[in-house]
C-alpha cells in the first residue's frame, strides 16, 4: 500500500523524471560543474547545527539496535534532509584534493520528516549545484547561479518561472537601522509572511523580536518591495532606514536583477520578503515559482553562505541552488500538465511468425539496437494483428515483420515499406519517446 510522502512514479512519469534530469545535468555540465553524490547519512549533531528541526531529521539504526543511545564512539545518524550540509562536510574533508573554486553539482534523493501535501514529500530528489572557494568568493558566482537555473527551465516543456531573489544583508541592515537587535529572529518570522498574512506577523514581531509597532511596520514595509528592475533601490531609500550593511546588500542585489536581465529579461524579480528558513544563509537569497503553481510555493531555491565551511581559521564560502525535482514534477502529475509520446522506450516492435524464428528475429534486434534504436521483439507468436496491438498500446511506432524482404510498418499512419535491419533509419523525432507539456 503507498506510503504518504514517499512518491512512486509510473514507468511513464519515471521517463519524465529521467528527460528532466537529463536536461538538468547536461546544463549544469555546460556551465562547468563537475559531479559529486555524497552519502545519505551524516552524524545529528552535524544536521542538527545547520538550522533544521529535529522533528523532521530522519534517524538511521540497525534493526537490533534496542538502545537508544548509539554504541560508544558512535555518532547518531540522520538522513540528510539537503545536500547543501553534506556538501560543505565534504569540502572540509577533501579540501586538500580539490581546486578552488570549486564548482559540483549533485543529483540525489533527500529526506525530511514533514507533514506531506500536494508537491511536498518525505523523500524526494533535489538537484544542486554550488560553487566554493577558499577564504573568499567573487559576487559574481551570485549572478551566476539564476542564468543557470534559468537555462535549465527555458530546455524543459513546463510554464514559465519567475526566480525572487533577496539579500539578507538588505534585511538584516534595515532591520539594524531600525534598531532591532535579534535580527535573526525578525528574519525568521518575516519569512513567514505567506504562510500567516501580515497582520500576525506584525503580531509576533512585537512578542518575539522585541519590536515596536512603528518598527514592525516598517519591516512590513520593506517585505512589500517586488521589482523587476532597480527601481526597488530608490524604494528602500524613501523608506528612510540607514545602514552601511544595508547599502551592501542593495549593491549586490542590484547586480544580480541586473544581470539577469541582461541575460533573460523576466526571469529575476527582486521581492523583498524572501528570506530563506534555513539559519546558513548570509547574502542573496533565491526562490522560484512557476506560472500557475504560485500557490504551491518555490521550486527552486538557494542561496549564499559564508561559514557553513571551515577548517581551523580558513573559511569555504559559497553559493548554491537546488531544484526540486520531485516537488515541481508532483506538481506538474497532477494537472497532467507533462506527456510522453509511449509509455515504454521500445521504438520498433520486430514481430515474431513463429517460435522457431525467433532467433532470426533477435538478430534482427540486435542490429536496430546496434544503431541506437530502442527494439524488442514481440513476446508470443500471436496473428500479427494482435502483435501490433502490442506495439499499439503501449505507444511504439514501428512494427518490423521479418522475410524476404523484410518491411517495417508505421502503425500510426499505416505507411509501410522494405527495410534491412543494418540501414534503416526512423525518424530522428521517433528514436526515443518525446516529453511534451499540455
Amino acid at each position: 500500500m503507498p506510503i504518504s510522502g514517499f512518491p512512486e512514479w509510473l514507468p511513464s512519469q519515471r521517463m519524465i523524471e529521467q528527460f528532466t534530469l537529463d536536461k538538468i545535468r547536461s546544463t549544469f555540465e555546460l556551465y562547468g560543474f563537475a559531479p559529486l553524490e555524497t552519502r545519505a547519512v551524516e552524524p545529528l549533531e552535524t544536521l542538527l547545527s545547520k538550522g533544521e528541526t529535529s522533528k523532521e531529521v530522519y534517524l538511521l539504526r540497525r534493526l537490533q539496535d534496542t538502545a537508544d543511545a548509539p554504541a560508544k564512539g558512535e555518532d547518531q545518524l540522520g538522513l540528510h534532509f539537503d545536500l547543501t550540509v553534506p556538501f560543505a562536510r565534504f569540502v572540509v574533508e577533501n579540501h586538500g584534493k580539490l581546486q578552488f573554486p570549486f564548482r559540483r553539482y549533485q543529483i540525489q534523493k533527500v529526506w525530511r520528516g514533514e507533514r506531506p501535501q500536494e508537491g511536498r514529500y518525505r523523500e524526494f530528489l533535489q538537484a544542486d549545484i554550488d560553487v566554493v572557494n577558499r577564504d573568499t568568493l567573487p559576487f559574481h558566482f551570485d549572478t551566476e547561479m539564476p542564468l543557470v537555473i534559468g537555462d535549465v527551465f527555458r530546455s524543459l516543456p513546463i510554464p514559465p518561472v519567475v526566480i525572487q531573489v533577496n539579500n539578507r544583508k538588505v534585511c538584516e541592515g534595515f532591520y539594524r537601522g531600525l534598531g532591532l537587535a535579534d535580527t535573526g529572529e525578525v528574519l525568521r518570522t518575516v519569512d513567514k509572511l505567506d504562510k500567516i498574512g501580515p497582520e500576525k506577523v506584525a503580531a509576533l514581531l512585537v512578542e518575539t523580536a522585541g519590536a515596536t509597532d512603528a518598527q514592525a511596520a516598517a519591516c512590513l514595509k520593506l517585505a512589500e518591495i517586488s521589482a523587476s528592475d532597480g527601481s526597488f533601490v530608490d524604494r528602500v531609500r524613501a523608506l528612510g532606514v540607514d545602514a552601511p550593511l544595508l547599502d551592501e546588500g542593495l549593491s549586490e542585489l542590484l547586480q544580480v536583477v541586473e544581470t539577469a536581465g541582461e541575460h533573460a529579461p523576466g526571469l529575476v524579480r527582486a521581492e523583498l520578503k524572501i528570506a530563506r528558513g534555513l539559519d546558513y544563509y548570509t547574502g542573496t537569497v533565491y526562490e522560484t515559482q512557476m506560472r500557475g503553481y504560485e500557490q504551491h510555493g518555490s521550486i527552486c531555491s538557494g542561496g549564499r553562505y559564508e561559514t557553513l565551511a571551515s577548517v581551523g581559521n580558513t573559511r569555504f564560502p559559497g553559493v548554491g541552488i537546488s531544484i526540486g525535482v520531485s516537488r515541481m514534477l508532483g506538481l506538474l502529475f497532477k494537472q497532467d500538465a507533462l506527456s510522453v509520446s509511449r509509455s515504454v522506450p521500445t521504438c520498433v516492435v520486430v514481430a515474431l511468425p513463429s517460435d522457431d524464428q525467433r532467433a532470426e528475429c533477435d538478430r534482427i534486434a540486435a542490429a536496430l539496437r546496434k544503431r541506437g534504436i530502442p527494439t524488442e521483439v514481440a513476446p508470443t507468436a500471436a496473428k500479427f494483428g494482435k502483435q501490433i496491438q502490442f506495439a499499439d498500446r503501449r505507444g511504439i511506432p514501428y512494427v518490423w515483420f521479418p522475410g524476404s524482404p523484410s518491411t517495417v510498418k508505421d502503425i500510426r499512419s499505416g505507411e509501410q515499406v522494405e527495410a534491412d535491419a543494418s540501414t534503416w533509419m526512423p525518424p530522428a523525432a521517433d528514436v526515443h519517446p518525446l516529453v511534451t507539456g499540455v
